[in-house]
């Protein structure tokens, strides 16, 4: 085991002196994973219902999925609404993020916090609070008023990642180029967007993800002909124990592993 005496970093530290963190990081690991793998043997069960581990294996509840037109409306309406999510939230999270970072305002701050207070205070509140204002406005299962809902979530995702990626970025550069004569809009595209542009790419998936996975909120503002993937889901476990929430699970797990994988390649590419 020459491996466990090897330096597993600059400063000498072993990984036999890491064995401890290392065995941490398994637990948490299954701890965290574990409980979603679970679902996709369950997905392949030819029982009519949830069972783990399944005694028979079939793809009948994915024929069921792709055979039925409420669930494949279902899911057309949540890819077009975290679509369309990513378009309003992306940029102006980012535009957000970056006024906020070079304002000189003393309020600069305590506006960022208001900004971000959507993620931290309970879901239930924020889709209350939409609901009642949707009323108002008659927005109410309409699929703007489930983009602009998923929205407000996905704004503060935005912000927060591309804050942090401002803040690693040496602003001096930008000030050089509009010192060489380039407007502000000029230097943000030419010399600042390239150098954050896998943190605003991470923030869109992000963004994407958010509206797709949202329940509580949809669950308030959508329904009808606009009822999103995840309220059919939430109904169909209230209403009866369906395996076919296991193969749609399923597949959630596969775009979202995708997505996230896609990421980090483009990331990993655009640092060589």
């Amino acid at each position: 085991m020459m491996w466990l005496d090897r330096p597993a970093t600059d400063t000498q530290i072993t990984h036999r002196s890491r064995l401890w963190l290392y065995a941490l990081a398994v637990v948490l690991f299954a701890f965290l994973i574990v409980p979603t793998l679970i679902v996709i043997p369950m997905s392949f069960s030819e029982s009519q219902y949830l069972e783990f581990p399944p005694r028979s294996l079939s793809l009948r509840w994915y024929e069921t999925y792709f055979n039925s037109r409420s669930w494949m409306q279902a899911t057309a309406t949540s890819f077009k609404a975290a679509a369309l999510t990513v378009v309003v939230a992306t940029p102006l999270g980012t535009i957000a993020a970056y006024g906020l970072y070079n304002a000189e305002l003393a309020t600069a701050r305590l506006v960022s916090l208001l900004l971000v207070t959507p993620i931290v205070i309970p879901v239930i509140l924020v889709g209350t609070a939409i609901f009642y204002a949707y009323v108002k406005l008659k927005m109410v299962n309409s699929l703007i008023g489930v983009v602009l809902a998923h929205s407000i979530l996905a704004i503060p995702i935005v912000i927060m990642i591309v804050t942090s990626a401002l803040k690693s970025f040496d602003m001096n550069q930008e000030r050089v180029a509009r010192s060489l004569g380039a407007s502000r809009i000029e230097a943000f595209f030419m010399v600042v967007l390239p150098q954050i542009k896998f943190a605003i790419l991470t923030a869109a998936v992000l963004s994407f993800l958010t509206s797709f996975d949202e329940v509580i909120v949809s669950l308030f503002v959508s329904g009808g002909e606009n009822s999103t993937l995840t309220r059919n889901m939430f109904a169909a476990l209230r209403d009866q124990i369906d395996p076919t929430i296991a193969a749609i699970s399923t597949m959630m797990i596969v775009v979202t592993s995708v997505l996230l994988a896609l990421a980090q390649l483009f990331g990993q590419q655009s640092k060589r």
